[in-house]
């Protein structure tokens, strides 16, 4: 079985887990997750634990069960807690700013960028330099910031451009004559 399957899903108070047929469904004070099951994975709820057992013993069912296990800690993390994402821009001029659910960015471009955040996803800018984003679904802020990096991602000369706030940007040497 996978190692991974076998630790059980602590659910907290004031997180209401809804098992239905092929999904389940997660409600707390941050708001509302749904995810399909596979037919390959029973999930069972015992007191204030969710386990997740493989249907059989094929190899597919068992890395599922470890898969789906991941899945719900996060789904459980997200509406009680959150999930948080930092970038940092890094270059003379850049700026961000976040105006409601959209936020503009100045990256050196001739033109403004400006992303519009999508449902759940929410976003600060505690200075022009740094982008707060927050989130229940820890997949769609990933991927969020993953967008926003990508609209200029860092440089490996001088290290500029869009970075997460704990990556390190390995600088190379310039050409010499």
């Amino acid at each position: 079985m996978s190692r991974v399957a076998k630790n059980p899903v602590a659910v907290p108070g004031g997180v209401e887990v809804a098992l239905g047929v092929g999904e389940i469904s997660v409600k707390g004070p941050l708001g509302a997750l749904r995810q399909a099951l596979t037919s390959q994975v029973n999930v069972v709820r015992e007191g204030d634990n969710l386990l997740c057992k493989a249907a059989s013993d094929a190899r597919e069912s068992v890395a599922m069960s470890g898969t789906i296990r991941a899945l719900l800690a996060n789904m459980v993390h997200g509406v009680s807690k959150g999930f948080e994402r930092k970038l940092t821009l890094v270059g003379v001029g850049y700026r961000a700013q976040a105006a409601g659910d959209t936020l503009n960015l100045s990256l050196g471009f001739s033109h403004p960028v400006s992303y519009k955040m999508p449902e759940g996803v929410k976003v600060e800018t505690p200075t022009q330099t740094e982008i707060v984003l927050k989130g229940a679904d820890k997949q769609r802020v990933g991927q969020v910031a993953a967008e926003i990096r990508a609209f200029r991602s860092p440089e490996p000369y001088k290290g500029k451009g869009v970075r997460y706030s704990d990556e390190v940007v390995v600088l190379k040497e310039t050409k010499k004559k």
